[in-house]
């Protein structure tokens, strides 16, 4: 197994970490998960070359916006949707297209998200071939009754050869994707998806817990309107929780440690483009449905195909929102972010960058500390596993 490409290192996170990358989202679908809040467009037929064109047009836009022609990029990544039903040829005309307008970091991360599936994984050969060196596959369980109650169309077994189609494509990086705490879902069964996932030997594996609170989603999803009309029951939070902590136990038993709330890497294996989020990075953003953040702007492309394609044909920049960032904002965000990693954040000094001193927060690190939520060493605030229990309350109470 080769080693993990070399990347700049964030001397505050330890984690490498790109400083300006590329997200570029394909919202085409076989089917919509009842779980999915993420933009995304069920399709027989997708409009795959237009899309290319469409994306292409976005970029140059883009570019001349925001002044970032010949910028170095450290990670490109291709989200969804379901990336993988789109052919190799157009992808890779992407990535061409984004080498000839940015400089391209040594050991750049260029990831493709991709369904377990068999037509999908039959593509593996020919998207690494057109340039991507990590695959993200969406997994998310091998239990039958799970995978039935997440919608999705894959079994466990078809996972596992997926797996295997894309170390035989060249993929030496690898990741893999799991929910648990699904309705009716055992504890048994989620260290059974967390040793399965180990046996594979994935470079890295995010665990997520299902999410259907409305505050968190970007639309209401079936699923969430299934819970609030009380025709299906999420496990309680302490059973989740035990969940995590199966996951965390077992993979990290097997040689990836857990360097982020939801997600376990090997030695050098983390994810460099999401680390960007949580680093304070930048990364530009493609596509309908897309979000990113350049300088102190936030913008959301339309979630609407239709809107994008409409608004770029009128060659206009394809945004639903815009949201200027300032200190306040920019500052919240370093902090929660950076509480999320393992090794926390230099809280101090990211307050200091932003006019703003520790003060009264003194008091809550100390209760924090005090009452095992937090470790605070050499100039950083890290969560403890119980403190990442309730990140975002801590995260709330600090800021």
């Amino acid at each position: 197994m080769a080693s993990a490409p070399s990347a700049p290192v964030d001397s505050r996170t330890g984690l490498s970490a790109a400083r300006f990358g590329v997200y570029v989202h394909f919202p085409y679908c076989l089917s919509k998960c009842p779980y999915c809040d993420f933009a995304s467009v069920v399709a027989r037929v997708v409009p795959e070359e237009a899309y290319l064109h469409a994306l292409l047009q976005e970029l140059a836009l883009r570019v001349e916006a925001f002044g970032v022609l010949g910028r170095e990029v450290h990670s490109v990544y291709v989200g969804g949707g379901t990336p993988s039903l789109w052919a190799p040829k157009w992808a890779g005309a992407l990535l061409e297209a984004l080498a000839k307008t940015f400089r391209l970091a040594p050991g750049l991360e260029v990831t493709l998200e991709a369904n377990p599936g068999a037509s999908d994984a039959a593509r593996f050969s020919d998207f690494r071939a057109a340039g991507f060196n990590r695959v993200s596959l969406g997994v998310q369980s091998f239990e039958p009754r799970l995978l039935a109650a997440l919608g999705r169309a894959h079994d466990g077994p078809l996972a596992v050869r997926a797996f295997e189609a894309a170390r035989r494509a060249g993929f030496e990086n690898v990741s893999v994707d799991f929910i648990y705490g699904v309705q009716g879902e055992t504890l048994d069964e989620a260290r059974r998806d967390a040793a399965r996932a180990l046996e594979l030997g994935p470079e890295h594996v995010s665990a997520y817990a299902l999410t259907l609170d409305k505050a968190s989603l970007a639309e209401e999803v079936p699923l969430a309107k299934q819970l609030s009309r009380g025709e299906v029951t999420l496990p309680p939070d302490e059973l989740v929780i035990d969940m995590q902590r199966a996951f965390e136990e077992t993979l990290e038993k097997g040689g990836l440690a857990r360097y982020e709330v939801s997600n376990y890497a090997r030695a050098g294996f983390h994810s460099r483009h999401n680390a960007l989020y949580w680093t304070g990075g930048e990364y530009l953003a493609l596509g309908a449905g897309a979000t990113g953040t350049v300088g102190r702007l936030r913008y959301s492309n339309h979630r609407s195909a239709e809107k994008w394609f409409e608004a770029l044909a009128g060659k206009r920049l394809p945004h639903a929102s815009e949201e200027p960032l300032d200190d306040e904002a920019l500052c919240a965000e370093r902090v929660a972010m950076g509480l999320r990693l393992a090794n926390g954040v230099a809280l101090e000094d990211v307050l200091q960058d932003f006019g703003k001193r520790l003060g009264a927060r003194r008091a809550v690190v100390a209760r924090l500390v005090g009452e095992g939520f937090a470790v605070e060493e050499h100039g950083r605030l890290r969560l403890t596993s119980r403190g990442f229990d309730v990140h975002s309350a801590i995260a709330a109470a600090l800021l």
